[in-house]
């Protein structure tokens, strides 16, 4: 038996072994993909393909620690309805024996072409690090290719993470990068074909964009034009927190600016984070057949409370952010639910509320919720929201800052993540078992986080230090169906 049938025999006796659990977890997410076991990470090749969405995931299905991985795979015709397949890829071959890493996909004369890094250890502690090609004529079965870029010089290892597109007769691909002087970079390749591929140098970095050093590694580069303007996403590795930004592990956010394509020259902005929650990395966009280009990011942070998580108890760990419309607005990237999900609404609340130096209970009858609350007037220094033992919203108006306060996962401790912000008119949130994403002023600011509650959450308390009108609706939630 060869070594790709070998292992797809083992992952399918995990998932035997394990699904009776899957059903009895209440942290178990309702309205988020999450794997069906073991440790899910960043999101890889979303793309339309034959009338259907796919979404491949990194997987290690025989644990919750980053060692094995694989491509997991899912697909949709309606992002509610899904379908679970068996893993795209599996490290099989000498050019990714320790992991098929993250990558993208794309469509191209009726085939599904995944490119994906290839992670090889070395004997003597090192690594080696390829860009590869998978193809396939039915979006399941796919077939290796092999390494089509293999490490240029003045690069470390840390060089993987391929996205590609096209632009009229060209194909372009952004990798991320770690110079060897340890600096974070996304690196630029053309092609004609899609299997020679031409090195046009750095697109963003130190002394190419930016002045000074961000971070020792980008990882996970996703570059493409929308509203007008050109728009490079990454994570970069290695930034000092700041009070107001830079808050967990590793970052994930993006730059705007004007892609010349005759010198490929990119001059842009400054880098703003696209989520302050506690649990959002290596975010992946693609267009899809309406035309619009959706966000989907790990639901996760690889840090030292990774192994804290309960659901690890349960054989799996960590999920997939709700897909996300994006749009460019004064110099900014809002993101929004896509509109699919409203079809996971039920029973519905609404009422408005003028409210003077109080708090105010609203009952709450499920976990799975949507809330959303427009905010008419607001006169005072604080408004919070509070779903009791679970999560604190709290709006500072006169600092002109969100907080967002949860349990840590060991239960030693409350902790919290802050932004600044404005004004805030709008608060949209979509809570799951175990999971809350807030979209501020229409998706203007996020917090993306995971929380576990020791019991079921029955209300929510308003609080309102001064005096605010406000308008509420809430919603009951369906889940996903398999």
């Amino acid at each position: 038996m060869n070594k790709d049938l070998q292992l797809r025999e083992e992952i399918n006796k995990r998932l035997e072994q394990v699904r009776t659990k899957k059903m009895k977890d209440p942290y178990r997410l309702a309205f988020h993909l999450t794997p069906p076991v073991g440790l899910m990470n960043d999101p890889n090749g979303l793309v339309y393909f034959k009338d259907k969405y796919h979404v491949f995931f990194q997987w290690n299905p025989f644990g919750t620690k980053h060692t094995f991985k694989a491509w997991g795979h899912f697909s949709s015709e309606d992002f509610i309805q899904w379908e679970e397949h068996p893993p795209a890829l599996v490290p099989s071959e000498w050019y990714e024996k320790d992991g098929c890493y993250s990558g993208s996909a794309l469509t191209h004369q009726g085939k599904l072409y995944l490119f994906y890094t290839g992670n090889v250890r070395t004997n003597n502690g090192g690594r080696e690090s390829y860009q590869c090609l998978a193809v396939s004529e039915d979006g399941i079965h796919f077939e290796k290719q092999g390494p089509v870029i293999e490490l240029p010089k003045g690069y470390t290892s840390d060089f993987r993470d391929p996205k590609v597109w096209r632009e009229k007769d060209r194909w372009y691909m952004v990798v991320g990068a770690q110079t060897e002087s340890l600096e974070g970079t996304v690196v630029l390749y053309s092609s004609l074909d899609l299997l020679k591929w031409k090195l046009e140098g750095p697109l963003a970095g130190p002394g190419i964009s930016m002045s000074n050093k961000f971070g020792y590694m980008w990882e996970c580069p996703d570059f493409f034009s929308l509203d007008g303007k050109d728009v490079l996403i990454y994570s970069p590795q290695g930034l000092e927190s700041q009070q107001y930004q830079f808050q967990n592990l590793y970052q994930s956010g993006y730059i705007i600016g004007s892609w010349n394509r005759q010198t490929k020259r990119f001059e842009h902005g400054k880098f703003q984070e696209l989520d302050y929650g506690f649990d959002f990395y290596a975010p992946q966009t693609f267009t899809d057949n309406k035309k619009r280009r959706i966000l989907i990011a790990w639901m996760g942070m690889g840090d030292e409370q990774e192994q804290n998580h309960p659901t690890v108890q349960n054989d799996w760990l960590h999920a997939l952010t709700i897909p996300r419309e994006l749009r460019v607005k004064e110099g900014k990237i809002y993101q929004r639910p896509i509109n699919e999900l409203k079809t996971l609404r039920k029973s519905h609340f609404e009422a408005s509320f003028n409210l003077v130096h109080e708090q105010k209970e609203i009952d709450i009858y499920t976990q799975l919720q949507e809330i959303m609350i427009e905010i008419n007037k607001f006169d005072g220094k604080e408004l919070s929201l509070h779903l009791q033992g679970n999560w604190k919203l709290t709006y500072f108006k006169d600092q002109g800052v969100v907080t967002f306060e949860r349990m840590r996962f060991d239960r030693s401790e409350k902790e919290t993540r802050k932004c600044l912000v404005e004004t805030v008119k709008h608060i949209h949130i979509l809570q799951d078992h175990s999971s809350v994403e807030i979209f501020l002023n229409n998706g203007e600011k996020v917090f993306t986080s995971r929380f576990y509650s020791e019991s079921t959450c029955t209300h929510c308390l308003l609080s309102v230090d001064g005096s605010a009108a406000l308008h509420w609706q809430n919603w009951d939630l369906d889940s996903f169906c398999f």
